[in-house]
């Protein structure tokens, strides 16, 4: 009779869960006691806002009512965001669900910089894929001629156009 082997694991976790108290301990660190605001900082106030200015600290006072939300810009942009303020501090309360902002500081830096003063907010954009050659497409397309189905067949020739571009490499 085969005994059951019992586990000290509970089996896979996600790397979220694993994270999960040490993203929060860093965050906690600089203010953040809501991780959202870093996360999903573009949702939160907008794709142009995002682009040009990046939340860096929430500091509390002394006396603990309100919050100072610090954002980094560039010199460039900061005139812009500070006429934004108001209208950022209200979608960040939003986030918190509660009047946990009451002031938006924003500090200026160079395009580049040291370790946190680095200004590029928005991901580089990727570059297209590349087209492989006409003698590969063809080769594909042959292979997969007898399909019936159009959107299968189409399906088949990109597969069988990468793999027949990563052999020639």
């Amino acid at each position: 009779m085969k005994q059951r082997r019992h586990s000290s694991t509970r089996g896979f976790a996600q790397a979220s869960g694993l994270l999960q108290s040490r993203i929060r301990g860093a965050s906690e660190a600089r203010g953040f006691a809501v991780t959202r605001l870093l996360t999903h900082w573009a949702e939160i106030v907008g794709e142009d806002t995002a682009r040009i200015a990046q939340p860096v600290k929430v500091g509390y006072g002394r006396d603990g009512l309100g919050a100072t939300l610090t954002l980094l810009t560039t010199g460039a942009q900061a005139p812009m965001l500070s006429m934004q303020a108001e209208a950022i501090r209200e979608r960040v309360n939003a986030c918190y669900g509660y009047r946990a902002i009451s002031k938006v500081r924003i500090t200026q830096t160079a395009p580049t910089g040291f370790a946190e003063g680095q200004a590029a907010f928005a991901p580089a954009p990727k570059p297209a894929p590349a087209q492989p050659d006409p003698q590969v497409r063809a080769q594909a397309a042959k292979t997969a001629e007898g399909v019936g189905d159009t959107e299968l067949r189409l399906a088949l020739e990109a597969l069988a156009a990468n793999v027949l571009s990563k052999r020639r490499n």
